[in-house]
């Protein structure tokens, strides 16, 4: 058993790793907002947020252990039957998952459904993707094609989108209310800041839009004959579109005025930041300065449009063509050199 010994150390060790990145968000809007609150001695909206992080981390959290190892080598090292076993049992309590259920199991205040309800959405995220993706890289593969010459890098950087947290954190509120929307049971007072709730989950990701890109991202848009406006636009269609989406039900052009002024805020801070997240992870901003600037534009913005005039949007409009026709001049210089 001492070959299993040695894998199971290093999968402690990697595992240990992926939960410290896991929980690095430190530098997400979403973050700071929960800070701000804290500050203004408001725990139930900051409970709000701590719920909403809770949830939105649950399910990369309850990954095998077992799949750190690619299915190829582990089948080539020479482990007994009785080895492969151990290594099955043993992994599984690597992930915390497994020891909260546990621990949940012997509390007397839980009930055995709510416990029952909590294990199934764990056996869907440690079994299912094991089982059905086989090596896939999602259920995103099979996506819309967009009418422009574009195409095949909206639908990669909308595949990118997909694979924030932010976004789902933003899902994570949306789904809900536009069904109490649906309902008829949402008052109108709560379009407005619903809108700018789920525009402030997904700032970040305009603060950092080249993040996922990966560290060749500068020599694949070199090659491409594309200039850095049209590099932008393909990035900013896709954050733009998921925003309205998730905003629609709400106030759709609050949400698109304050989506503008978080792209016109954050193409600077995006630009030459190539490669500097992970996929499953909130998204990070460059600094405390960027995330501030972009949170009190997109506030502005959305609530002017909502509150005093539609021309507003107009005005961001414009500032956001002359944010992208200057950053895109800034990322040309960059692929130049």
């Amino acid at each position: 058993m001492a070959r299993a010994r040695v894998i199971l150390a290093a999968l402690a060790k990697v595992t240990r790793r992926d939960r410290k990145s896991i929980f690095s968000f430190s530098t997400n809007n979403l973050f700071y907002i929960g800070i701000a609150f804290l500050f203004a001695k408001d725990p139930g909206a900051m409970g709000f947020f701590g719920a909403i992080i809770a949830v939105v981390l649950f399910f990369p959290l309850t990954g095998d252990p077992l799949r750190k190892i690619p299915r190829e080598r582990l089948a080539l090292w020479p482990l007994t039957k009785p080895e492969h076993w151990v290594l099955r049992a043993i992994s599984a309590w690597l992930n915390p998952i497994v020891w909260i259920l546990a621990v949940l199991l012997v509390w007397k205040k839980v009930t055995f459904g709510l416990w029952g309800s909590i294990a199934l959405l764990f056996a869907l995220g440690f079994v299912a993707p094991w089982k059905f993706l086989k090596g896939r890289s999602g259920p995103w593969l099979w996506l819309p094609s967009f009418p422009t010459a574009l195409n095949q890098l909206i639908r990669k950087n909308l595949r990118e989108m997909f694979a924030t947290l932010d976004f789902y954190a933003a899902l994570a509120v949306a789904l809900p209310a536009a069904a109490i929307r649906a309902a008829g049971k949402l008052p109108p007072d709560a379009f407005l800041p619903l809108t700018l709730l789920i525009l402030l989950l997904l700032s970040t990701c305009a603060l950092s839009l080249f993040g996922l890109d990966g560290e060749g991202a500068i020599t694949r848009y070199r090659l491409m004959p594309l200039s850095g406006w049209q590099i932008l636009a393909a990035k900013d269609v896709v954050f733009l579109l998921v925003s309205l989406l998730l905003t629609a039900p709400f106030h759709p052009l609050a949400g698109f005025a304050a989506a503008l002024m978080a792209l016109a805020t954050g193409h600077f801070a995006s630009v030459g930041r190539h490669g500097y997240e992970r996929r499953w992870r909130f998204q990070t901003s460059q600094s405390f300065g960027s995330s501030i600037i972009e949170i009190v534009a997109m506030i502005m913005a959305g609530a002017a449009t909502a509150q005093f005039s539609r021309l507003i949007l107009v005005a961001c409009l414009l500032l956001y063509a002359l944010s992208t026709w200057r950053a895109g001049r800034v990322l040309e210089e960059q692929l130049a050199v």
